[in-house]
């Protein structure tokens, strides 16, 4: 209620119920406005959507109301409790820290999520995701609040896990589980290769301890292992816990055991050993097929082995899994012939219904991506994945095998030279733009880190860059993968010819480069301006201040000066790095998402040489910016200049160096750690790809 006095404007709000402090929001400020309600059984929610009015012409609300209806329509009915904090209100904000937080009532975004530029399908379906993550939080966290932050992912794998469920269920992205196998999967398998891996539940002593823990593990492997838990239990069964569970401790704090009882007696299974296997552990088990197949090509015995969990202490879990075996289907079409769902348990777990079946091409020993795992390929199911992968006829499969691959290649199995072919052969076929997106910049990673540095500046970037201006010629015009295809374009090591292209794109008709339909708007000219910057073309004098300056004219915004901050550190002199590094390192007054952009721009893959003075910088300097900045700034600082370009044994040296030091606090020394992780890795892929 809104009540005028003069001048002055009392607002009276409703009684706030029961909740955590940490889940109160005060915003204010001119905003842009949009209001709609949503209506079922339960009543009236009052919808509002919030942004600054510079950003009002780009706000998409008719889209964000229905994937908002969309979520409470799902959560009502899947949940028994209905939402429980009367208005929702989502509100775009600037300089904010995170991608977003689940404040009751008032959920808050990073304003990146208005696009102000075509973007493809991709950014929208993720958008939504976080959309439908901070709703599921109404319920997971707010409603009911873990009692300490040990079970902070009763938050966040929760609320992952529910995003994607609801996307997939009641959503016009019904492959959100592709992408949760290509995205997620991923980041989970990363952080849990990671000296810093923790279990799913984990031990924190402290507030810095849960600072660094906003991690792979206790959003996207928690969400993996609760998936292989719906796998286990049910669907049916797993809701019903959860419905118990809400209406127990609703406007209360409950803990892993409140949850896992509910889930026990909902179920009927004791889950004890399953809940020690699965959250009180680290690592990830490598599963593998092992068969024999008879003069006709049928398997006479098939076994399923498991490796430890690693790191940790080698456990191995039980698997509620599936085994796919995909033929030709006659078409040139790898389809699934053939589906076996089974448990996993132990070291090797024959498989006696398969006996008789035929070996096909293609065996995918957690076909569904059912549980959470390093699947490895047999030998002719690589050759298969090498030579055929675009013709794999469904999304997630076809994900499964490229996420495979990747991770052999992270693992020194794979040459990074043989992946980044791999995707040049089968990009053009992914029908994910998502799916493709993350591709690209997997290649680009593996040609950065995980290849022979001459073999990848002198044919890998080439041939990459090449193939890029190819498919994006290809695509259809105007299409997201054509956007997706110049975008990766942008953020590549380039030569003369093709920063003359990207020159072209900015000034003429992209047409006449045959590319009809692209859009070259303001998010994209930033784009190919930076790479210009990056390939030290940003105009005829090589002066960047006038050209960059010029860009800001046409895009007086924010977001705009944020772009000419990373451009300007992109450019390849070394005064420019090191006022860039000085304005990062020294200024403790600058704004978190300018470091980030600053940063951004700074490390170009491209320009080792240029920062290699920066590696013993680095390692100088990051303790005090480690106690002189807030947490958000000094994880950005610590994370974003970490020298993983200086893959080398002496990079290694340097880092062992510091974590030598006697009073490196522990979240310092974890975030370096994990640096480190990475440059070890890095190098011994680099050795790999070399042979």
């Amino acid at each position: 209620e809104a009540r005028r006095d003069g001048a002055a404007v009392t607002h009276t709000f409703a009684t706030t119920p029961l909740m955590s402090t940490y889940l109160v929001a005060l915003v204010a400020g001119p905003y842009a406005v949009w209001r709609d309600t949503y209506l079922d059984e339960h009543g009236e929610i009052p919808l509002g959507i919030f942004c600054r009015a510079s950003l009002a012409e780009y706000m998409d609300a008719e889209r964000l109301f229905t994937e908002t209806k969309q979520g409470f329509e799902f959560y009502h009915a899947n949940f028994g409790v209905p939402y429980a904090f009367g208005k929702y209100d989502q509100l775009f904000v600037p300089e904010f820290n995170a991608g977003a937080m689940e404040n009751a009532g008032a959920v808050t975004f990073l304003e990146d999520y208005v696009f102000r530029s075509k973007v493809t399908r991709y950014s929208y379906e993720r958008r939504a995701e976080t959309v439908l993550h901070e709703m599921a939080h109404m319920w997971f966290g707010d409603l009911v609040t873990m009692r300490w932050w040990d079970d902070l992912w009763l938050n966040e794998s929760f609320a992952t896990f529910a995003s994607v469920l609801c996307q997939a269920d009641a959503t016009e992205y019904d492959q959100a589980w592709t992408t949760f196998a290509n995205v997620e999967k991923s980041w989970a398998y990363r952080q849990d290769q990671l000296p810093s891996t923790h279990p799913v539940a984990a031990d924190i002593p402290d507030l810095h301890a849960v600072e660094v823990n906003f991690d792979g593990i206790t959003y996207a492997k928690g969400a993996s292992v609760l998936k292989q838990l719906v796998a286990y239990v049910g669907l049916d069964h797993f809701l019903a816990g959860l419905r118990d569970y809400f209406r127990a401790h609703a406007f209360g704090n409950a803990t892993f055991d409140d949850l896992l009882g509910a889930l026990e007696k909902a179920s009927g299974r004791d889950l004890s050993d399953w809940g020690r296997q699965w959250l009180k552990t680290t690592g990830l088990n490598t599963l593998r097929p092992d068969f024999e197949v008879d003069a006709d090509g049928r398997f006479t015995r098939f076994a399923i082995r498991q490796g430890g969990a690693a790191p940790g202490a080698g456990e191995t879990r039980v698997h509620r899994l599936a085994v796919g075996v995909y033929a030709d289907n006659g078409s040139g079409k790898l389809v699934r012939a053939h589906r076996e769902e089974l448990d996993v348990e132990g070291d090797v777990t024959e498989v006696a219904a398969l006996h008789g079946v035929p070996r096909g091409e293609l065996i995918l020993v957690n076909d569904d991506d059912l549980t959470y795992c390093s699947m490895r390929l047999a030998d002719a199911s690589l050759r298969t994945a090498l030579t055929r992968i675009a013709d794999i006829a469904d999304p997630l499969p076809r994900t499964l095998v490229w996420s495979a691959a990747w991770e052999m290649t992270r693992d020194a199995e794979l040459r990074a030279r043989d992946f980044v072919t791999l995707v040049m052969r089968g990009v053009h076929a992914e029908t994910e733009v998502g799916v493709a997106q993350r591709l690209l910049l997997q290649a680009q990673a593996a040609l950065n880190s995980y290849a022979e540095p001459d073999w990848a500046a002198q044919s890998g970037w080439p041939a990459f860059a090449d193939r890029l201006v190819e498919l994006a010629r290809d695509a259809e015009a105007g299409s997201d993968h054509q956007l997706a295809f110049v975008n990766a374009l942008c953020t590549s090591v380039l030569s003369e010819r093709h920063l003359t292209l990207l020159g072209d794109l900015l000034d003429g008709d992209p047409a006449g480069h045959g590319l009809p339909g692209l859009q070259v708007d303001t998010d994209l000219r930033w784009r190919i301006v930076t790479a210009l910057a990056a390939g030290g073309r940003i105009d005829a004098e090589g002066t960047a201040t006038p050209f960059i300056d010029a860009e800001v004219t046409r895009d007086p915004t924010a977001a705009g000066r944020r772009h000419a901050a990373a451009a300007a550190a992109a450019r390849p002199q070394a005064e420019v790095k090191a006022h860039a590094w000085r304005e990062v390192i020294e200024d403790d007054t600058l704004p978190n998402i300018t470091a980030r952009s600053i940063i951004g721009g700074w490390t170009q893959p491209g320009q080792r040489d240029l920062l290699m003075p920066y590696t013993q910088r680095y390692f100088d300097s990051v303790a005090a910016v480690w106690d002189r900045r807030s947490s958000e700034v000094a994880q950005t600082v610590v994370v974003g200049l970490y020298p993983s370009w200086d893959i080398s044994a002496a990079a290694l040296q340097a880092a062992d160096w510091f974590l030598g030091g006697l009073h490196v606090p522990p979240a310092l020394r974890r975030l370096v750690l994990e640096g480190r992780a990475g440059v070890e890795r890095a190098l011994r892929a680099r050795e790999f790809d070399a042979r």
